[in-house]
């Protein structure tokens, strides 16, 4: 088996506020994204979505149904968006090559059959999986870093110089919406002021981190915050009721990806700061 799957079930605020550490980053952490010829997908029950990653060596890794999914194929009734933060790699749909490099995403489209393959097997693609149920097939397309919508936000006094990448605001999907997040050397906030987005749930995938940086993720009501300790290419997921804000020991990025009623960025209801607890 090349591919491996394990299931989140959807917490409401008044357990959460209860877990310890342990507990919470049973729910919401997720680690062992990238294995080495491995497909490794995590099921969630917040809108449906999937986050999963794949590092092909060798040979092609094909993206494979899974149970939870009760389909055919995995894309029967799924829309899927590939970020890849590793070396050059191939995704392979509907017979046709896309080259990504680092950075680049691709969205594929419902009804596809999927494949991924590293150019070298010593530098190998590491490529980050999105998926949310689809109700329609839209056009599979190729998005480079320079063909995002790029908006430049924070300052250095307040520690939150970033860059903010997002991808699917100039295709077409479903339901899902990804971008990147790119923090300037001194920088270490992202997203502060917090908001929540009873609309939609999110996955944030921190990446680039050193191998002793850490990042702190806070999340909970506004009024009842709690945080996980994030690691380098460790994701986590956060609830429509959460809030989702990071603060790191240094510079870092982050992929962050929304799934629910909309596709409206702005969707957000802000959290003032004198509210968190």
């Amino acid at each position: 088996m090349t591919t491996e799957h394990t299931i989140r079930f959807a917490v409401d605020p008044l357990a959460a506020a209860a877990m310890g550490t342990d507990e919470l980053r049973a729910n919401f952490h997720v680690g062992g994204l990238f294995e080495a010829g491995m497909i490794n997908l995590t099921y969630t029950h917040y809108d449906r979505m999937i986050v999963g990653g794949a590092v092909p060596l060798g040979d092609a890794l094909k993206l494979e149904t899974i149970r939870p999914n009760g389909t055919k194929s995995f894309l029967e009734r799924r829309e899927l968006v590939v970020v890849n933060i590793g070396g050059p790699g191939t995704v392979v749909c509907g017979g046709t090559e896309h080259h990504l490099g680092t950075r680049d995403m691709l969205y594929v489209g419902m009804g596809e059959e999927v494949s991924f393959a590293s150019r070298e097997a010593g530098q190998p693609a590491r490529f980050y999986l999105l998926s949310a149920p689809a109700h329609r097939t839209y056009p599979t397309r190729l998005l480079t870093m320079a063909e995002a919508r790029r908006l430049d936000l924070g300052s250095q006094e307040t520690s939150n110089e970033r860059s903010i990448f997002q991808f699917t605001t100039t295709i077409e999907t479903c339901q899902i919406v990804v971008g990147m997040t790119q923090l300037a050397k001194g920088s270490v906030w992202n997203t502060m002021p917090a908001h929540v987005h009873d609309r939609r749930m999110e996955a944030y995938l921190y990446f680039d981190l050193p191998e002793t940086a850490r990042v702190f993720h806070f999340m909970g009501e506004p009024e009842e915050t709690r945080h996980i300790v994030m690691a380098n290419e460790e994701a986590v997921i956060s609830p429509s009721w959460s809030i989702h804000s990071g603060c790191g020991t240094s510079n870092y990025a982050f992929i962050w990806a929304m799934a629910g009623d909309n596709l409206d960025y702005t969707d957000v209801d802000p959290v003032e700061m004198d509210s968190l607890r």
